[in-house]
């Protein structure tokens, strides 16, 4: 299985048209704000600390550049091959190692288990984001990536923030320029039902460690200069019994 080719070209498109300078995408917050507290609910919980670490669904890779100051090897993986131009060039001096990678196409997965071998996953706002047929199989890629080591901090928009995105795109001045782009180019966040998760997580074999919820941080700000936060859930998943 793979991911359609109107989502994949969607998201080509997306990242073709995003500016360079970091900050300059919606969800593209600075690391402080985001890997960095997300780093503190995920280590106490890390089983095997000298694993690989995955960032699935990089983009232009921060977060990933973050991780990697930290952990001896961070891959940054996205679907999209110019997000994944993006992140090389926002990485001149190699903090971390970059690739496409379909993450709902099993054989792909298998085949980066059998390259770095059991990992630890980081991925944020990838679910949310998915087509429903895709949910799933991501859950399954998360899962093979693991092995039966590696655990998995997953953050994802709650159902709260669906009405919180609506009221900025349907608000008398449009939606807010760096908001603008995901949904011209056909991208819907907030797209998962809260109760929905824990099947997914449940149906790829996997178990929720730990589970919390925090704002999830953008670029954005209100009218009047207020940063958009948009509710979320975070889960360290890890092998099931």
């Amino acid at each position: 299985m793979s991911v359609t080719s109107r989502y994949r070209e969607a998201w080509e498109g997306f990242w073709r048209a995003a500016p360079e300078e970091q900050g300059a995408v919606f969800w593209d917050a600075e690391p402080a704000r985001t890997a960095a507290r997300h780093l503190a609910l995920f280590e106490p919980h890390l089983a095997a600390v000298g694993l690989p670490v995955v960032d699935l669904g990089c983009g232009n890779g921060t977060q990933t550049r973050f991780l990697a100051d930290r952990f001896p090897r961070v891959l940054g993986v996205d679907l999209s091959a110019a997000a994944v131009e993006h992140a090389r060039r926002a990485d001149p001096a190699g903090q971390a190692d970059f690739r496409q990678f379909d993450a709902v196409e099993g054989g792909e997965a298998r085949q980066l288990h059998a390259e770095l071998g059991d990992m630890n996953v980081y991925m944020r706002g990838v679910l949310h984001q998915c087509e429903p047929a895709d949910r799933q199989p991501l859950l399954d890629t998360v899962a093979t990536l693991l092995g039966d080591r590696g655990r998995a901090f997953v953050v994802e928009l709650s159902e709260a923030a669906h009405p919180v995105l609506m009221g900025l795109v349907q608000g008398p001045a449009g939606p807010p320029p760096k908001l603008a782009p995901v949904f011209a180019h056909g991208l819907t966040p907030a797209g998962v039902d809260d109760d929905a998760v824990p099947g997914y997580v449940g149906a790829a074999g996997l178990a929720v460690v730990a589970q919390g919820e925090l704002p999830l941080a953008t670029t954005e700000h209100t009218p009047d200069g207020t940063p958009i936060e948009l509710p979320s859930h975070w889960m360290v998943l890890g092998r099931g019994d």
